[in-house]
């Protein structure tokens, strides 16, 4: 299955929806940073919701970063997503192993344990929004659900899932963000959330060979349905010789001119995409 994201209103417009599939782009991270299964599962799962809320976002030029810090094995998370639904990212410390949960699953929980969850959003305004809420489950999908409803008043449903192959490649992954509308009327709201109740998980629905359409036709049965056109999410980072050569001469003539000095060249390694750039005292006096 291709990945997608799906977008769209049902129930005369009192409910919006998004739903993706992700997997192809889940395990090119997985690739890139070589992560151990929970790693890669809960760096899939921030993925697949940075490129659903990046897709939310009105321009193709904004840029949303969720951020997980916690004290937990796996140390923290960064995912950078654009209007366009492209992202990137990274876990500080991929390789991680810990025992399945007491349901047999991956424990992605523990792996973060306590923490913050910080989603910064720069649509281009003076300064950036910045909105920040305490983890509550470390299971990602219930952290964002809080989030939505603690710092944007919004009624939302959050799921995400990565089901690993015995070969510890990225067999599914994807995840749906469902939203009610301020004038959504009280039964809708009740029967969504029976419906919601009776939805197993995203990936099982996957493995049942369920694309996102599938899995909205089936939530939203007896509902009128309005779809958008769909988008293309990806794992892309735009890192360059050139603009990691402006950062570095960023930092200033003092501390390039003790680079300078000290006669050796310098290496910098995007945590993104372990692309690795480095620059001579030639290079380091051309930015003087």
């Amino acid at each position: 299955m291709n990945d997608i994201i799906i977008s769209g209103m049902a129930a005369n417009n009192q409910i919006r929806f998004y739903c993706a599939c992700t997997s192809s782009l889940v395990e090119k991270s997985r690739q890139t940073h070589n992560t151990s299964p929970v790693a890669t599962a809960a760096l899939g799962r921030l993925l697949t919701a940075g490129a659903i809320m990046g897709s939310m976002c009105k321009n193709k030029t904004d840029v949303l970063t969720l951020q997980i810090q916690c004290s937990g094995p796996i140390g923290g998370l960064t995912v950078t997503a654009k209007g366009n639904a492209t992202v990137k990212g990274y876990v500080n410390h991929p390789d991680i192993i810990l025992p399945a949960s007491s349901k047999g699953k991956l424990d992605v929980g523990r792996a973060l344990d306590l923490g913050v969850l910080s989603v910064i959003k720069d649509i281009g305004l003076k300064e950036p929004y910045v909105g920040q809420t305490n983890l509550v489950t470390g299971e990602i999908a219930e952290d964002l659900t809080y989030y939505f409803a603690a710092s944007e008043q919004i009624p939302t449903s959050v799921a995400l899932g990565v089901l690993m192959e015995r070969s510890n490649t990225v067999k599914h992954a994807g995840g749906f963000i469902i939203q009610l509308l301020p004038f959504a009327e009280e039964h809708i709201v009740s029967d969504l959330e029976e419906r919601l109740k009776d939805f197993s998980s995203v990936t099982d629905k996957m493995n049942q060979g369920a694309s996102p359409t599938d899995m909205m036709e089936q939530l939203f049965r007896g509902y009128d349905i309005q779809y958008n056109t769909p988008v293309t999410p990806s794992y892309q980072c735009d890192c360059s010789r050139e603009r990691v050569y402006r950062t570095v001469m960023s930092i200033g003539r003092k501390d390039i001119e003790e680079m300078i000095s000290d006669g050796n060249p310098i290496e910098v390694n995007c945590e993104f995409c372990n692309r690795h750039y480095q620059f001579d005292t030639e290079d380091l006096k051309s930015m003087l």
